[in-house]
């Protein structure tokens, strides 16, 4: 389907969205130094900036597909001698990748004004679950685990995700399947330390919100099992359930719009860099920078 976009793409909006991710990523790198080791740097097509704003352009629309999306850059934005071939473009937008994540790094700061956070997973399957006893991919990597929510066992990665309360992306952190969500907790929680944090039963640890606490001034509040001896009133519980509730939104679009559980790359660098990409259009959209 994605082969066939171009049929019903207003390509007016499609160059309003590419000159303002243009813009934003021009901005953004005339602050940063960025020393690449290239031969024959007269030869490049494109600048740098243009290579990341074509790539956060692509995962804006839903794009999985690396050869689908360079055949319809070439068919829309530019002329096939203006603009890198396929493989090239792939190894620019790896290597470029350290920029996108810095960039995307400096958007999530901007949730430390936010009035609270939220932390949750999301699984990401590499596989159908007939083929997780035989799986390649990421072996080593990636593996077993089980997701509560859909009761099922999967073969992947897990996806931990702290998110505002607008929605704004904050710290991540990518573990195998099989990890629980207490262990990464901490790791998400202080990339970008916001006072306020929300979680669910899944990560129920009074060691863990001590921890937080004395360490790093970070207060968390969690639902309490029915076997604690801590009793929490049916109006906090209900307002909790409220608030986490953003979290679910979040994950919903990133998995339907954004297709972040569809990342078909080989290799940790391209999943690392597939994955920011993503994680800095979200972002842009959610802070108005980009019309989605």
């Amino acid at each position: 389907m994605q082969e066939h976009f171009h049929f019903t793409t207003d390509r007016a909006k499609l160059q309003k969205q590419y000159v303002s991710i243009l813009c934003f990523v021009s901005a953004q790198l005339s602050s940063i130094q960025i020393h690449l080791q290239r031969r024959n740097l007269h030869l490049l097509k494109q600048k740098d900036e243009v290579i990341i704003a074509v790539h956060v352009l692509g995962k804006l629309l839903g794009f999985t597909s690396e050869r689908a999306w360079h055949r319809f850059v070439i068919g829309n934005l530019f002329s096939k001698d203006l603009f890198p071939e396929r493989s090239r473009y792939n190894r620019r937008c790896r290597a470029l990748g350290f920029a996108i994540k810095w960039m995307r790094h400096q958007l999530a700061k901007r949730g430390q004004h936010h009035a609270y956070a939220v932390v949750d997973s999301l699984p990401i399957e590499l596989c159908h679950s007939s083929r997780m006893y035989r799986a390649k991919r990421f072996r080593g990597i990636a593996d077993i685990g089980y997701c509560a929510s859909k009761k099922i066992a999967f073969y992947g990665l897990k996806l931990h995700l702290q998110v505002t309360d607008q929605g704004l992306p904050m710290g991540y952190v990518v573990t195998e399947a099989s990890c629980h969500d207490r262990v990464a907790a901490e790791t998400v929680m202080t990339q970008i330390p916001h006072p306020y944090n929300l979680g669910d039963k899944g990560y129920i640890s009074q060691k863990l919100q001590k921890k937080l606490y004395e360490e790093h001034r970070v207060a968390f509040w969690t639902p309490v099992r029915k076997n604690q001896r801590i009793l929490q009133s049916d109006a906090w519980k209900q307002w909790m359930k409220r608030k986490r509730k953003v979290i679910e939104t979040v994950f919903s679009i990133l998995v339907d719009s954004y297709r972040i559980t569809e990342i078909r790359a080989n290799s940790v660098s391209g999943f690392e860099t597939a994955l920011d990409g993503i994680l800095l259009a979200y972002s842009l959209v959610v802070l108005g920078l980009v019309e989605r």
